[in-house]
């Protein structure tokens, strides 16, 4: 019988928490009830990339893009799309619906400037399903690569292709498992990196939720190379279903003879097993990661050894994060000229970010290296909301820095993001408007990493602590000008003299917003005042008599009755009473008050 539709609903755990899985069990009780199950194939896929419109329905041949989507839009969207052939185009994305036309998603504005490569199954094929991703070439790379490659050809294949290690420091990923491949010893292992600690970052979750099955051939292409015959992908546990579906997939390959003693029955011994983080941020850390496997505390050791050499369980291992890996299946079937094609002369192929923040596009993008900051803003981001101004990004999470507005035409690559004193990371993106206070990101990424601090070193345990009190000094209006002199000197003394990344690259929010905002912590220190009426110890509450119509919104939604006034009197504010709570500001239809 010929299908009437193939519809796909987001599986990944953005949509799940906006009840997609209920939307999906509607889909089936409605083709129940009109007896057209057999007509039309469900699919609860992985993450389609835009997040602010989920939960999201996508229904092909048409390609209709549905979002958001509720339970209730189920039975109109079956009625009138499934058995009329209208789509119904109250519901069409904005990104995918001009003048109520549908417009395909590669048209649309968020996904026209990308290149999914990494993210090209996610949205397409159904997670749990092996035969779907064997039918888009699932296992031909590693069929590829033992059958008509050998192991260093493969390697030479990743290091002419020119990846660069997508988890946050950039290192060559061929140079890597050359490494591991000149290293000495019977029992290597390869190590997927699953430990996403970046506020905001949700990169790997979504390639694991979306495609597992590509992870698993990267890592089994990476053991044929490198000479090993078991994996690990060390994953977060707050990440329920990326786990879940790993899982599945490995049981999945394990049960189609794909991972075993005989892989594929090639000649090649390969398996993996999963094993869960606690959330300790600095497991990201290759080398606390690796302890966190063998059972030990998660800290970091000093490097050289390098894992490649001397790795888990003291044998040599390769470790690469979910999006480094995510690119080696496509680079062994497409060859190493096609993805250094892509991106720019030090920094090849694409790369995936979690754009989030002030922006009205918020979700997963994957764009060539080279891509101005003001494309993923203003196409692919839609803009910032409320008709506010850009003010800077955040690259790289608690690690990067704020790269401001004035440099907005920066292509996007590792070179670039160093020179302006951040860094890739992994991927966050965070947008700020003018509304936020550079001081308080700088206290607030200064705070994670503080907490999140291991403690071996004493550059990182006590440096970023005095740092942060620093910092909160100055946002309660008690710094001194010579503070800024001081954070400067101690972010480059700890900058230089801790043990792993995570101290190494913790001041970076302080110097980047020092470098580039300087004059709002002046303000705070010599004005005490926040520019952007953040920090509550700078700021006031006032109402403009002029402007108060004395409607008593204001007064109403006051918490501490620290507003006097009778209706449609003048209002005043008794700041000794004022807790700073913003909910006059926004209750206040007339902008009478000011802070």
């Amino acid at each position: 019988m010929r299908e009437r539709a193939h519809i796909l609903v987001c599986g990944g755990t953005g949509c799940v928490s906006g009840q997609s899985k209920l939307i999906m069990d509607e889909f089936k009780k409605e083709a129940a009830a009109l007896g057209i199950e057999q007509e039309i194939k469900l699919i609860f896929t992985g993450c389609f990339g835009l997040c602010a419109k989920g939960p999201i329905v996508v229904i092909y041949p048409e390609g209709a893009f549905y979002g958001p989507v509720s339970v209730s839009d189920v039975k109109e969207i079956v009625s009138e799309h499934i058995l009329k052939g209208r789509i119904v185009t109250r519901l069409l994305g904005t990104d995918t619906c001009e003048k109520g036309v549908n417009k395909s998603i590669a048209e649309s504005a968020f996904y026209k400037s990308q290149q999914r490569i990494v993210l090209k199954n996610c949205g397409l094929i159904d997670p749990e399903d092996i035969d779907e991703y064997l039918a888009y070439d699932g296992y031909s790379a590693y069929e590829k690569a033992v059958t008509q490659m050998m192991r260093q050809q493969v390697i030479d294949c990743i290091k002419a292709s020119g990846l660069r290690g997508r988890g946050g420091g950039g290192f060559l990923t061929g140079l890597k498992w050359q490494f591991c491949l000149e290293a000495k010893g019977k029992q290597k292992y390869v190590v997927c990196n699953a430990d996403e600690g970046d506020p905001g970052a949700f990169m790997d979750r979504s390639i694991l939720e979306g495609d597992p099955q590509s992870i698993i051939e990267a890592m089994m292409i990476a053991g044929y190379a490198v000479g090993s015959d078991k994996g690990y992908v060390y994953v977060r546990a707050e990440y329920p279903i990326a786990v879940s579906r790993l899982d599945i997939a490995i049981k999945q390959a394990r049960a189609y003879g794909i991972l075993g003693k005989n892989a594929m029955g090639l000649g090649h011994a390969f398996d993996i097993e999963i094993r869960l983080g606690a959330g300790a941020f600095v497991c990201g850390e290759e080398t606390a990661l690796l302890r966190s496997i063998e059972g030990k505390r998660g800290e970091p050791r000093q490097r050289p050894p390098f894992p490649a050499v001397k790795g888990l369980f003291d044998k040599p291992t390769l470790i690469n994060n979910v999006e480094t890996l995510g690119n080696i299946p496509q680079i062994i079937l497409n060859g190493a000229e096609w993805f250094a094609a892509i991106g720019t002369e030090k920094s090849r192929g694409t790369k995936v970010f979690a754009l989030g923040g002030k922006i009205n596009n918020t979700g997963l993008v994957e764009i060539p290296m080279g891509t101005t900051l003001r494309t993923v803003i203003e196409e692919i981001g839609g803009g910032i909301p409320n008709g506010k101004k850009f003010k800077a990004a955040q690259t790289g999470g608690p690690s990067g820095g704020c790269i401001p507005a004035s440099h907005i035409d920066t292509p996007i690559d590792y070179d670039n993001l160093i020179a302006l004193g951040s860094m890739m990371g992994s991927g966050g993106l965070i947008v700020m408007d003018e509304e936020n206070c550079m001081v308080d990101i700088a206290k607030f990424y200064l705070e994670f990493t503080e907490e999140e601090s291991c403690g071996k070193c004493t550059p990182c345990r006590i440096g970023n602590k005095r740092l942060y009190e620093i910092l909160e000094r100055i946002s309660e209006g008690k710094g001194e000008l010579s503070d800024l002199d001081k954070l400067e000197q101690l972010s480059h003394y700890i900058k230089d003299n801790s043990l792993c990344g995570l101290g190494q690259t913790a001041p970076n929010p302080v110097l980047s917003t020092l470098k580039y905002f300087r004059d709002e912590y002046v303000a705070h220190v010599r004005d005490k005042k926040c520019p952007a009426g953040v920090c509550k110890a700078l700021v006031s509450y006032t109402i403009i008599p002029e402007k108060c119509i004395g409607c008593t919104l204001c007064k109403r939604v006051c918490p501490v009755d620290a507003i006097i006034g009778e209706l449609k009197g003048k209002h005043v504010i008794d700041t000794a009473k004022c807790i700073k709570c913003d909910a006059c500001v926004g209750a206040c239809k007339k902008g009478a008050i000011s802070k």
